[in-house]
């Protein structure tokens, strides 16, 4: 699973360890991420992330 970078702050949310602070379980894939999903740090919504090239 790819590791997606919010474009505005450069937080980087990790399927392998999730969101789950905010309910987001480990293991969850960013294409599996609730359409309300929203960066934990800055607000932004997912269209405003891409893939981490690794």
């Amino acid at each position: 699973m790819k590791k997606y970078v919010c474009d505005v702050c450069d937080w980087v949310y990790d399927p392998e360890v999730g969101d789950p602070e905010n309910g987001i379980a480990p293991g969850t894939a960013f294409e599996d991420l609730p359409d309300e999903f929203v960066c934990p740090l800055c607000g932004v919504g997912k269209d405003q992330f891409s893939p981490v090239e690794e």
